[in-house]
């Protein structure tokens, strides 16, 4: 497995009381769940169909 980087992710904005997480903050946050995925995935020959569609769920999710 890779090195862990530590992610230095602005704090959230307030605005109109919609909680608003900065672009950066939000690709930061997709990049590290790709990070992980990857890393968990990279060891095996095999990865499920359904383990795949939810990393991909998880960062549509943020970057919808």
């Amino acid at each position: 497995m890779g090195s862990v980087t530590e992610l230095i992710v602005p704090e959230e904005i307030l605005v109109d009381s919609i909680d608003v997480k900065p672009a950066e903050a939000v690709v930061a946050e997709a990049l590290a769940i790709i990070d992980a995925g990857l890393g968990t995935m990279s060891d095996r020959k095999l990865v499920s169909s359904s383990e795949v569609t939810d990393l991909l769920l998880d960062v549509r999710a943020l970057l919808a």
